[in-house]
């Protein structure tokens, strides 16, 4: 009789987790999804768009000479991308897309020696 009672017990506390386990799953899943729902709107919200940091490699009110920058870089750093932009009065050209400023340094001590006036921004970047 002592026996019944503790083989019922015993299955009784296995129910009550595997239900308890499977409900605490089930809101995992929901939150989970509500997530994803909350990061697809942000998303579409801000154009892909984050926080982050690019080199501005050079400025100058002479478009061509931006032109001419922005093709020399794009030579010999295929890899990372480069923006041209007018910011009045100047031409100016950006690369890379960091969301560190460690990501942007790292760049910035290999192409400072052919391009020693370039600096980090900190700006609106493309989202990975």
């Amino acid at each position: 009789m002592m026996l019944k009672r503790i083989y019922f017990l015993i299955g009784f506390i296995s129910v009550a987790i595997m239900g308890f386990a499977q409900e605490n799953q089930t809101q995992t899943q929901l939150k989970l999804k509500q997530l994803l729902e909350k990061k697809a709107e942000y998303h579409r919200l801000t154009n892909g768009e984050q926080d982050g940091y690019r080199i501005k490699i050079h400025f100058g009110a002479d478009r061509e000479k931006a032109k001419a920058v922005r093709l020399k870089f794009q030579q010999k750093y295929a890899d990372i991308s480069t923006i041209e932009d007018y910011q009045q009065p100047n031409f100016v050209v950006l690369v890379g897309d960091f969301k560190t400023k460690l990501e942007a340094v790292e760049i910035l001590k290999k192409i400072q020696s052919e391009f020693p006036s370039s600096f980090i921004v900190k700006g609106k970047i493309r989202g990975k």
